[in-house]
């Protein structure tokens, strides 16, 4: 079993910034594979961004060179500093652990 608990959204001005924060427990021993997920309203979940264990990320295009992935290995624990902040990236963000397990979710509303 494992366990996500998503911090540090909110509301915020268009170009302000958010830091997510993602503490996995249980049985999980590496932040291999976690990653950020966002929905808005009537629209699909999509991946925001993911992490391996060695560093590597990769980002959707509307959120590169905007939006940065980070982990802390010992304490499972996986970032998203979120800078130059868009309406359009209202949305509730999930973080997800391999696509497995996923957090209860975090609202992030930007307003213009």
């Amino acid at each position: 079993q494992v366990q996500l608990v998503e911090s540090g959204g909110g509301l915020v001005q268009a170009g302000g910034s958010l830091r997510l924060a993602c503490a996995a427990s249980g049985s999980i021993f590496s932040i291999n594979g976690m990653g950020w997920y966002r929905q808005a309203p009537g629209k699909q979940r999509e991946l925001v961004a993911r992490i391996t264990n060695i560093g590597s990320t990769n980002y959707a295009d509307s959120v590169k060179d905007r939006f940065t992935i980070s982990g802390d290995k010992s304490k499972i624990t996986v970032y998203l500093q979120m800078n130059s902040l868009k309406p359009e990236d209202t949305a509730i963000y999930y973080c997800s652990a391999r696509n497995v397990w996923w957090g209860q979710g975090t609202q992030v509303t930007v307003s213009s």
